[in-house]
């Protein structure tokens, strides 16, 4: 909890320093002294309420988050605008007109959000395929995590996605925790699980960290974490809590309790070694864990395929850059997939969004996964 708690204080004194700035760069513009009528000091005036007001709507309809969010990006391509005007004015040979920088800087910002409203916003479909050498046929996955119900589509939406998933003859849906969070209406969540009743496949299910509403005490949606499992169970979808079930003759499915059973709300869940001891390793065995945060042990356990959200990609640049350069995930992945020994391992960056409704580091998908064996 101390890195986001750090994360988020480092985000509020950033937009706090990015309004200041963008009080000082709109000031620049003539329109706030004529409407001051020349009055210097209620020509700032105009100018905060230019920043603020626009920031206040933006914080009712969405968020303080994506308030900030707005501000932080306007502020870095204003400056990016200025730098780049007081060139143009050195090659110039002499001042502008108007503040065509500012300008600049607010059609710049439009331009890249809007791009970040539409990735997060459409669900695109990522192909993958893996291969194994274990004699065990070809089984087509569907994979989905954190739809966080309500947030860029309600359960109708939903439905219409897995409509998409269906026309691809998946063998099985697999969800990876994060159905819903704690802004999820009731009415919301049971409309979402009668739409994976009606799919004609198997639905695995695992926990995520938000799906059983305890990050928020206050936490008013109507439902608890046993209630969103056994609507799941009535539509015949199969919630695993550290449990292997078979799929077909050759595969194995293990379903993992989520890491945040043991690393905040003071539970726990079974390790990697004790869901594994005695496995039919012949068979092709794949593990659902909400969250990319055990690779080593998963690796160590001699699984074939780990498969994983949470992470939203890494959600903005460059938040995805700074998080792979430095390791603020430790060594387990953000997006992507990658292989440690005879492991894969795949993370999605989600079907939807939680908190940011933008994302300029990755789009919202749904994944197929072709596993192909000899």
């Amino acid at each position: 909890m101390i890195p986001r708690l750090l994360i988020l204080i480092g985000l509020v004194l950033a937009g706090f320093s990015a309004l200041f700035y963008l009080v000082t760069r709109v000031h620049r513009f003539r329109f706030s002294l004529a409407l001051a009528r020349g009055r210097h000091g209620w020509s700032w005036v105009i100018s905060v309420l230019a920043v603020l007001l626009p920031s206040a709507a933006i914080w009712l309809a969405w968020g303080y988050m994506n308030a900030i969010i707005c501000l932080l990006h306007l502020a870095l391509f204003w400056l990016l605008s200025d730098a780049l005007f007081a060139l143009l004015k050195r090659l110039h040979g002499k001042p502008w007109r108007r503040y065509y920088a500012g300008l600049t800087a607010l059609l710049l910002t439009a331009a890249y959000l809007s791009a970040g409203w539409v990735q997060a916003h459409h669900v695109w479909q990522t192909n993958y395929i893996i291969h194994t050498d274990k004699p065990v046929g070809t089984l087509r996955v569907a994979l989905l995590a954190d739809s966080h119900m309500g947030t860029t589509f309600h359960a109708d939406g939903f439905a219409r996605e897995l409509d998409r998933i269906a026309a691809q003859k998946p063998d099985l849906l697999v969800i990876a925790g994060d159905f819903v969070d704690e802004d999820t209406e009731k009415d919301d969540m049971l409309a979402a699980c009668r739409a994976l009743g009606q799919l004609d496949m198997p639905v695995y299910y695992v926990f995520g960290n938000h799906d059983k509403g305890l990050y928020d005490s206050k936490c008013t949606r109507g439902f608890t974490g046993d209630d969103l499992a056994a609507e799941l169970t009535a539509n015949g979808v199969h919630v695993l809590e550290d449990e292997i079930v078979p799929i077909g003759d050759a595969f194995w499915l293990i379903g993992r309790q989520d890491a945040s059973e043991e690393l905040g709300f003071g539970g726990g869940r079974a390790s990697m070694a004790e869901l594994t001891r005695g496995l039919d390793t012949a068979r092709y065995s794949i593990v659902l864990d909400h969250q990319p945060h055990d690779y080593d042990a998963e690796a160590a356990s001699g699984v074939d395929l780990v498969l994983s959200g949470h992470t939203h990609g890494g959600q903005l640049i460059p938040l995805v850059q700074l998080i792979r350069w430095f390791h603020l995930h430790g060594d387990d992945a953000v997006y992507g997939q990658e292989r440690r020994g005879d492991t894969d391992f795949l993370v999605t960056s989600g079907i939807s969004d939680w908190a940011i409704l933008f994302k300029t580091g990755c789009r919202s998908e749904y994944v197929i996964i072709e596993i192909q064996g000899t």
